[in-house]
C-alpha cells in the first residue's frame, strides 16, 4: 500500500481519539450555520481557514474555480451541493472562496487568450467558468502583467459566483452571500492564509463596503474595482 494512505490512516486515527464525542450531536441531522464554496486546490485547507473544528458547523463544497453554477437540461442553476444546506438545513450564510494564483481561472484565461484546451473532464468545468470570466479577460488593463491579471480575474470570478447566487430565485433573500479570496502569495498583504473580503451581496466597491460594515473594514481589499 502506499505510504502516503498508511500514514493518512495514522493522521485519522488520532483524529478519531481526539474528535470522536463531538459527532454526539450531529449524528442524525446537520443544521450547518455556513456553506462555503472553495476552489478544489490543495493550498486551500478549507475548514482550516476558519478555524473550524467543529462538525456540523460548515458545510464544505468544493470544485475546480469555486463554481456555483450546475448545468441542467433546464438551463443553469445553483449546484445541488451548494443549495442543499440553504433549502434544507436553514443555512442563512454562502461564502464564495476564491484563492490568489487559482489553477482554474489561470487555465480559463489561458484557454480564452490562447486556445489552450484540457482533458474533456476538466475542459467541461472551464467552459462554465468561461462565460463568465470572458469579459473580465477583455476588460483588463493593458499593463498588467500575468501574474496580476490572473489575480484580478480570481476576484471577478468570484464576483460572477456571488452574482449568479444572487439573483437566483432558488435562494432566499434570508441567506447573506459574501464573496472572498484567500491569499497565500503575499498578494494582498503578507499575512499569508489570510481571507480578504471583496463582495457582500453583490457589492463590491470598497468604500461602500467599509462603510456598511465597519466590523469588517479592516479585511476588506480588492485589487481591482473595475
Amino acid at each position: 500500500m502506499h505510504e502516503t494512505f498508511l500514514e493518512l490512516l495514522k493522521h485519522n486515527a488520532e483524529h478519531a481519539d481526539a474528535f470522536g464525542s463531538a459527532f454526539s450531536d450531529v449524528q442524525d441531522s446537520q443544521h450547518p450555520e455556513a456553506v462555503t464554496v472553495c476552489c478544489s486546490d490543495s493550498r486551500v485547507l478549507q475548514d482550516h481557514i476558519w478555524g473550524n473544528e467543529e462538525p456540523g458547523h460548515i458545510f464544505t463544497c468544493s470544485n475546480i474555480g469555486n463554481r456555483v453554477v450546475q448545468r441542467t437540461d433546464a438551463g443553469e442553476v445553483v449546484s445541488g451541493d451548494v443549495l442543499y444546506p440553504i433549502a434544507h438545513t436553514g443555512t442563512e450564510l454562502a461564502v464564495v472562496v476564491g484563492h490568489t494564483g487559482c489553477g482554474a481561472v489561470t487555465a480559463t484565461y489561458d484557454a480564452l487568450t490562447d486556445g489552450v484546451s484540457d482533458a474533456p473532464g476538466i475542459e467541461y468545468c472551464l467552459d462554465m467558468l468561461k462565460p463568465r470570466l470572458e469579459s473580465g479577460v477583455g476588460a483588463l488593463p493593458g499593463d498588467v502583467d500575468r501574474d496580476e491579471a490572473i489575480n484580478r480575474l480570481v476576484e471577478y470570478n468570484v464576483d460572477r459566483q456571488v452574482e449568479f447566487l444572487v439573483e437566483s430565485d432558488d435562494v432566499p433573500e434570508r441567506v447573506e452571500i459574501v464573496g472572498v479570496v484567500y491569499d497565500f502569495q503575499d498578494v494582498y498583504s503578507d499575512r499569508r492564509g489570510e481571507v480578504h473580503v471583496v463582495n457582500v451581496g453583490g457589492e463590491t466597491s470598497v468604500e461602500t463596503l467599509r462603510a456598511a460594515h465597519p466590523e469588517l473594514a479592516s479585511r476588506v481589499e480588492r485589487l481591482w474595482e473595475y
